[in-house]
């Protein structure tokens, strides 16, 4: 769990601008894997922010006051993450389903957005960006790869990845209770440095479905898009953190992304220092100058 924890699952608003909480344009089109807020400013470019494993929709809501006056966001929640009913997702695989959901959803909508993903919601973009290039103008990428396990296993295959992702998920589900409690803010700290954050973030793993973390977790680990990177032509910028205490070496982090995403045709590096996994409570005002300056 220390590798996944370690790198890999409205407020007050601005300066008087009202953030509108709009009835969704895609009303004919419920989905069940996640909800939408759709919010921001109607009539403007769209948004879909998804959040990353085991995280509430709640992690974008800084991001949000600042991007709301420019652009109508569609803020999905993942069914069985952070308190949220699990629905369907409480039964077989999780990631496809959503993937198809979010189409579904774009398509009833009538729109081309930008779509950005933390996380275990970066590869749910590259995976949307894949499979329905049409549906994504742009893509934000926030600290993920097209294949997870490689960082602790660089020779691994998605076939070789599954009896670890099996044994990680089992030791998941079967953690007693109190265990986990105790486990989830030593996991938010290595994921985030900010403290109020910390007890945020582990409070959104406390709160999610234990059968429905376990289950995207295994399927993040055994998901490989290796080959299909140099297909995806969608104009992308992807976010990576880099935390000198973490890892001293920072030629080590750079080549892990580097790497990664190097067939990518229209890929956007950008590093910030300073910052671990949720680079947007760690560095939030870095992070929303590079967001933006892409958006624009």
């Amino acid at each position: 769990m220390k590798a996944l924890s370690w790198i890999a699952t409205l407020g007050l608003v601005v300066a008087g601008i009202l953030l509108l909480v709009a009835p969704s344009h895609a009303a004919d089109f419920s989905p069940t894997r996640f909800t939408v807020t759709d919010n921001g400013t109607a009539n403007k470019p769209d948004v879909v922010l998804i959040p990353g494993l085991s995280s509430s929709k709640a992690v974008w809501d800084d991001e949000a006051k600042l991007l709301a006056p420019n652009y109508r966001l569609h803020i999905v929640q993942v069914a069985g993450f952070a308190g949220a009913p699990a629905g369907p997702n409480a039964t077989g695989t999780i990631l496809p389903g959503i993937v198809e959901e979010l189409h579904q959803y774009i398509v009833a909508a009538k729109m081309h957005p930008v779509v950005m993903g933390h996380s275990l919601g970066g590869l749910l973009g590259l995976m949307l960006a894949d499979k329905h290039p049409e549906d994504v103008s742009k893509l934000i990428i926030v600290d993920s790869l097209p294949f997870y396990t490689v960082l602790f296993a660089p020779d691994a295959t998605a076939e070789s990845a599954k009896p670890m992702a099996e044994m990680m998920k089992a030791q998941l589900i079967g953690l007693p209770a109190d265990q986990f409690a105790a486990m989830a803010p030593q996991s938010a700290a290595m994921m985030v440095n900010n403290a109020a954050a910390q007890k945020l973030v582990a409070a959104m793993a406390l709160a999610s479905d234990r059968t429905v973390f376990a289950d995207a977790m295994a399927e993040d680990m055994t998901t490989d898009l290796r080959g299909e990177v140099a297909t995806i032509k969608t104009p992308t910028l992807m976010l990576y953190p880099y935390d000198a205490t973490a890892v001293p070496d920072v030629a080590k982090i750079d080549v892990v992304y580097q790497t990664a995403y190097k067939p990518m045709p229209n890929v956007k590096l950008v590093r910030i220092d300073d910052s671990r996994h949720f680079i947007m409570y760690d560095q939030p005002a870095k992070f929303d100058a590079v967001v933006e300056g892409f958006l624009k």
